[in-house]
Parts: C-alpha cells; structure tokens; sequence
C-alpha cells in the first residue's frame, strides 16, 4: 500500500513539475515567436480573449481576469503596457457607466489578426508537429480535467485565501 502512495506521489511530482516547465516554455518560445509584433504569451492571451465573438463589444477588467485565470492586480500592469502600445482601450460600459470595459483597436486587431496570427499557426505546427488529433484530444482533455480539479480547490478556498479577480 504504501509503495503505491509512493509511487502515485512521485508520479504527482513528475507531472505538476512538466507541466511547470511546459509553462515556462510556452512563455519563453510562444513570446519569441510574435515578439517582433511587439507581443508576448500574457498580451497574447489578452488579444485572443478579446478577439472572440463574445468579447466583441469588450471586456470588464475582472472578467478579462476571471477568464485569463489571473489577478486584477496582474492584469492592470499588461492592460496600461498594451493600452500604451494602443493595442487595448479602456471604454465605458453603455449598461453600466461605471464600470470600465476592455476592448480591442483596430490597430490590435491588425496585429492580432495579420500579423500574430500566422506567426502563432506556425508556432503551434511546431509544437504539435507530432501530436496526431487523437494525441491532442487526450492532452486537452486531461488539462480540461487538471482544471477542472483545480477550479474545486479554488472555489472551495476561504474567501481571502481564493486566487484575487
């Protein structure tokens, strides 16, 4: 019995420490493969968010947060670096005058869709170069259910413990 906990312990470790490295490396290689457009991997996401039909009219910040996984705190920093390079615009919500939505220019959208686009098809070729659709079935998969798990943890912590949004 105790070999077995062992084993699915170390077996744990292996697994949480790829997927730590498989991280790193998206944000190392995904950033070198649109950095010439001026992005990386976290601006990426931003832009990707925003680019789906449901975004069309813009995001509030603590959606964006809530649907990128990450804190307000984090996000405020890459909404004025990307707003800067006047790739975001921060606009007023026509339900709600108070609340502040993030909404993709038409120069972001240039970048995003022109130029970014096919820099990250080619990035992902690369990657998935030996994955067939079954193999990248599974792994979504899996990480559906990684997050999903991960999401009960989340949830079910105390209120000032919880991942901030």
């Amino acid at each position: 019995m105790k070999k077995t906990v062992d084993a699915r312990m170390e077996m744990a470790n292996r697994i949480f420490f790829k997927l730590y490295q498989c991280a790193n490396m998206l944000h190392k290689t995904g950033s070198r493969a649109v950095q010439s457009e001026g992005l990386t991997t976290q601006q990426w996401a931003v832009l990707g968010a925003l680019s789906r039909p449901e975004a069309a009219q813009g995001m509030g910040v603590g959606e964006l947060a809530r649907y990128l996984m990450v804190s307000r705190q984090n996000l405020s920093g890459l909404i004025t670096r990307m707003a800067r390079d006047g790739h975001i615009e921060m606009g007023t919500d026509g339900r709600d005058r108070r609340s502040r939505l993030v909404v993709m220019t038409e120069s972001g959208r240039h970048v995003w869709l022109d130029l970014a686009q096919p820099k990250i098809k080619a990035y992902y070729e690369q990657v998935l170069q030996d994955f067939s659709m079954g193999d990248m079935a599974h792994t979504l998969h899996y990480f559906l259910k990684l997050l999903d798990n991960m999401e009960k943890i989340d949830h079910s912590a105390p209120e000032e413990e919880s991942a901030p949004d």
